[in-house]
């Protein structure tokens, strides 16, 4: 059976924590921040917790290995 290749894509965006759960970088803060409230994007910072679901599809299909 050949080695499953990982998403080169996902492995940029995504990271796994120690319980295996999947992080990501919030979306909507690359441009456009002029037109965003403070608290918008105050509450754009740092990662959060995918939903276990996606995090499951994910860990499956493109991080095979992680």
């Amino acid at each position: 059976m050949p080695k499953l290749k990982t998403k080169s894509g996902a492995k940029k965006r995504f990271k796994l924590t120690a319980t295996g759960k999947v992080l990501h970088a919030q979306r909507g803060k690359r441009h456009g921040m002029i037109k965003r409230t403070k608290k918008q994007i105050r509450n754009l910072r740092g990662t959060k917790v995918l939903y276990e679901t996606d995090g499951k599809n994910l860990k499956k299909f493109a991080l095979p290995y992680a």
